[in-house]
């Protein structure tokens, strides 16, 4: 079945917007009593009929719905340096989208090679993701933030720094406990620097390692997500 999105469900708003309503109608060619789900970003999946097969305002009427619809017990909020290709960040977003993620902060360092971001596209590519994963959670992307900023702002949960410096450290896989909320922090290509990562440390954030060898930065946040996701399924 066809997945669409549609923010703000109510009576008096049961509409798709212009571009879902023309992928809808001029390119899946759906008519009127076609069954479609929509997800709404709020973690509400509704399975509904079209009613109003317009191309420009496709009209639907709700059949059943289900509220947070793959709600998780825990967060997941990486931060992370965007890379100098930006193809490699939005798959990152891509990716990271589909196996599951609340928040994603793009931080910028000292060794940034990327300090301004479109989030329009970047959205976009994160709403794509979500409608193919089927997922009715929308993750927050927050604007482009210096790390010394990051590091002073509240989070609830434990913290997590991965860098390559050092000696060898405890896999995060070892140190994150299932059902906490956790925050995990992924430096640039040149990969954080050693004021940065004292910085973290000194608000109790625990340096940890994603595995053997040198990992793109991209690479590092997917497995980030994965692990997460994954040790919280492990029951």
């Amino acid at each position: 079945m066809h997945i669409f999105y549609s923010p703000g469900i109510s009576a008096d708003n049961s509409f798709l917007d212009e571009s879902e309503s023309r992928h809808c109608i001029n390119v899946l060619r759906l008519s009127k009593k076609d069954t479609i789900q929509i997800i709404d970003g709020k973690g509400g999946l509704y399975f509904a009929e079209i009613t109003d097969p317009n191309p420009r305002r496709c009209g639907f009427s709700v059949i059943e719905s289900v509220k947070d619809y793959g709600k998780r017990n825990y967060t997941l909020h990486v931060a992370i340096a965007p890379t100098k290709n930006i193809n490699r960040f939005e798959w990152f977003l891509e990716k990271a989208t589909e196996v599951g993620v609340d928040e994603i902060t793009p931080l910028q360092c000292q060794r940034s090679e990327r300090k301004i971001l479109k989030t329009e596209r970047l959205e976009r590519v994160i709403l794509s993701a979500m409608k193919q994963a089927g997922r009715a959670f929308r993750p927050t992307l927050h604007h482009i933030t210096p790390i010394d900023k990051f590091l002073n702002s509240d989070f609830t949960g434990k913290g997590f720094i991965a860098h390559c410096a050092g000696e060898k450290k405890v896999l995060l896989k070892d140190r994150y406990v299932p059902g906490e909320n956790a925050l995990i922090m992924i430096g640039p290509e040149g990969d954080f620097s050693p004021e940065e990562i004292e910085a973290a440390k000194e608000k109790k954030i625990q340096e940890i390692s994603l595995g053997p060898g040198r990992l793109r930065t991209e690479t590092a946040g997917l497995i980030a997500c994965f692990t997460i996701n994954f040790l919280n399924q492990a029951d």
